[in-house]
């Protein structure tokens, strides 16, 4: 603990402090905190939790500080105290960093009467109260309230306190504004009216969101040089979502945001236990160097905002660990400085513990996959933003599916398909990527003339950037399908029939045939392309004495070429992502490994054998690899609320040695000791005894 605070001390105040900001506490004010909460129980939490850095309210909608700003409201019970302060010093006394948090979501009657151009107008020109609490008002985001009154909030704070970033929450706004002030900037811009409703297919709603984009990141770098104007070594980090970075000019963020944070704080409803972990992975999708925290909640984070809650302590581990085990720094947030259940203390400190013990490790090494699955920020742009859940469900059972396999893989956005980024991988996936330009098409294109493999599905490369149709698909040489019609659907009771003997229909031993989709495009294959599946023809699915089909297998159901270029190249022309993720088939996660595996054209550099579910991530240096294994096997790992931890048994990894290389030593970090291993045919076997949790296996060459 002591080499820790040292550490922090040599980055205290500088423009690198983020790099030792790896364990947050975040306390979130409420009003009567000043009379009632306790701040020694709070220091302590910093101390049992290892924590070094801490995020804390400081003002917004309310004021913990004495603010001299009018209509910055403080806390009717503040008195002559500044709590936001004095947890400031104490934090420092720690050697800990220091995030101020302000909320401008809300403001309070009096600023609404004062100032009625900072809030938020409802489309009927009436303002818009706050939804949970009558009596305030919601802001406008897009307007002077952003710009004018909260810049001098955060100078305010920047200039008294001794911190190193502000942090905003719920700063992004809540969907359209519809004030003349908008209204007019949006019309100017780009001559529509303001859209009625969240509408992809509605161009104002498109251009909308382009206006906010632009908006919000001129905010971003507004706010970012308020703060280096005073603290040239601090920052302002704005609060983002797991998809955030397909809503900002990535040039803004890249310049003014050292480090990202994303906010998915647990599960909702049956959300899965890797969600976390893949948070982490949607922010190096596309800015992989670039340092992710991932907030996770102590409460559970459901629509009716149980707020003083407590998860169950494994679920809440699980969240945390997943994120470690992909290389998220952790970050626990909790509302009210009262403690009425305390459950949360020992589970947090321990994966706190957890991930200080893994740190060293995870930061020598840099993440590295031989498997990307493209994040479709182009396509997942056409969806409205409450929608957008249905159109990640091809990503999210590719994903499934891939974590079931035992294959480590990272995410790489649409957005930044250079040949460096690109190169990286030897397959790349687009789990119905159906809206890219004609440049992303190009690069992909000539990723596969360098000899790259990819793996496509449904309407992938069928649509441009703006979602208009094309008349073939942009990958179609790369393929080796042309369109002949479609999608269509939704079509039940559809199959796809095994033909001929290719690796991609391995393991359907004694089945002629296996369920399709249920949204399907016809397609003719050309050229070098094989058809390892054929479609069975449509027949009905009632009456039941009708349930037989009437044609012999005919058109393609899986498409699969070597491209000559030394990768090879598979197509899925139905939603087999998109129907995984909903019903769970295993006959389809089978399919997607198998595409994925020949895809690649050769063994895994790295597989781990034996029972259970594990999801892994692999990273390396120019010393050697670590591999994370985290445990997810679980009764109730596909629903989410877990609520006992079962440690696996012995789990053989088999490693690819580089040439000229050998093994120096394996090293199970976690539990602390060295790990029995056997070299054979150019592959390192090494035994992991048990995992409980998780468990990081360091293997250095020598």
């Amino acid at each position: 603990m002591l080499e820790a605070r040292r550490q922090n001390a040599d980055t205290l105040r500088t423009p690198e402090w983020y790099k030792t900001a790896t364990r947050w506490t975040q306390l979130t004010f409420v009003e009567d905190d000043p009379v009632r909460y306790d701040p020694a129980f709070w220091i302590d939490v910093f101390k049992r939790t290892k924590s070094n850095a801490v995020c804390l309210s400081a003002g917004g909608y309310i004021a913990f500080y004495p603010s001299d700003i009018p209509y910055h409201y403080v806390s009717q019970h503040l008195g002559d105290r500044d709590i936001f302060g004095a947890l400031v010093d104490a934090a420092r006394k720690l050697d800990m960093h220091v995030m101020a948090r302000v909320d401008p979501h809300a403001i309070h009657a009096d600023a609404a009467k004062a100032h009625p151009e900072w809030v938020m107008v409802n489309a009927d020109g009436t303002p818009r109260e706050h939804w949970a609490y009558p009596g305030i008002w919601v802001t406008n985001a897009y307007g002077e309230y952003n710009t004018v009154f909260m810049p001098e909030v955060v100078k305010e704070i920047v200039s008294k306190y001794d911190i190193d970033a502000i942090f905003a929450n719920r700063w992004q706004g809540h969907g359209v504004d519809y004030s003349e002030d908008s209204a007019r900037r949006f019309k100017n811009m780009f001559g529509h009216d303001l859209p009625v409703k969240a509408d992809a297919g509605d161009p104002a709603w498109q251009a909308w969101l382009q206006w906010r984009r632009r908006v919000l990141t001129d905010i971003i770098a507004q706010w970012d040089d308020a703060v280096k104007a005073i603290k040239p070594h601090a920052s302002f980090i704005p609060n983002m979502a797991g998809s955030s970075l397909m809503e900002f000019d990535l040039d803004v963020i890249k310049k003014h945001c050292p480090f990202l944070v994303v906010d998915h704080q647990g599960r909702r409803g049956v959300e899965l236990g890797w969600s976390a972990g893949r948070n982490g992975k949607r922010i190096r999708a596309t800015f992989p160097d670039r340092p992710v925290v991932l907030i996770t909640s102590i409460g559970p984070e459901e629509e009716y905002r149980w707020k003083d809650a407590v998860t169950a302590p494994e679920e809440m581990q699980l969240w945390v660990n997943d994120g470690t085990a992909h290389g998220l720094y952790a970050w626990f947030t909790k509302f009210n400085g009262v403690v009425p259940d305390k459950r949360w203390v020992d589970p947090i400190a321990d994966s706190f513990h957890l991930q200080a013990a893994v740190e060293p490790v995870l930061e020598a090494t840099a993440p590295t996959a031989e498997i990307a699955v493209i994040d479709p920020s182009t396509t997942l742009r056409h969806w409205a933003p409450e929608e957008r859940n249905n159109g990640e469900k091809h990503d999210l059972g590719f994903y499934h599916a891939l974590v079931e396999a035992r294959l480590p893989f990272e995410l790489l956005s649409d957005q930044v398909l250079t040949r460096e980024n690109l190169d990286r991988f030897k397959v790349i996936v687009l789990a119905n990527a159906a809206c890219l330009s004609d440049a992303q098409v190009e690069a992909i294109r000539q990723y596969v003339d360098r000899g790259g493999s990819i793996v496509g599905t449904f309407e992938t490369s069928l649509r441009d950037e703006n979602g208009k149709l094309r008349k073939n698909f942009g990958l179609s040489d790369v393929f080796g399908a042309t369109l002949v019609s479609g999608p269509r659907g939704i079509v039940k009771n559809t199959y796809i029939a095994l033909s001929g003997s290719h690796p991609l229909n391995e393991g359907y031993d004694g089945a002629e045939r296996i369920m399709g989709g249920t949204r399907l495009i016809d397609v003719d294959v050309k050229g070098d392309a094989v058809t390892p599946f054929l479609y069975v023809p449509d027949f009905p699915d009632l009456p039941m004495e009708e349930v037989y089909p009437r044609q012999e297998p005919k058109g393609a159901g899986v498409v699969a070429r070597e491209t000559g270029k030394g990768g090879r190249a598979v197509y899925v022309p139905w939603n087999i992502g998109e129907i995984f993720w909903e019903v769970m088939a295993a006959d389809h996660g089978r399919l997607i490994a198998n595409a994925v595996r020949w895809a690649l054209g050769k063994a895994p550099r790295i597989t781990v054998e034996g029972p259970g579910i594990l999801d892994l991530a692999l990273r390396e240096n120019a010393e050697g690899v670590a591999l994370s294994m985290l445990n997810l096997t679980n009764p109730m790992m596909m629903k989410g609320p877990v609520r006992e931890n079962y440690p696996l048994p012995a789990q053989t990894v088999s490693l690819e040695i580089p040439d000229g290389k050998s093994v120096s030593k394996a090293w199970l970090v976690l539990s602390d000791r060295a790990a029995s291993f056997n070299v054979k045919d150019g592959r390192a076997e090494i035994a992991v005894d048990s995992i409980d949790r998780l468990e990081v296996l360091h293997v250095t060459w020598k």
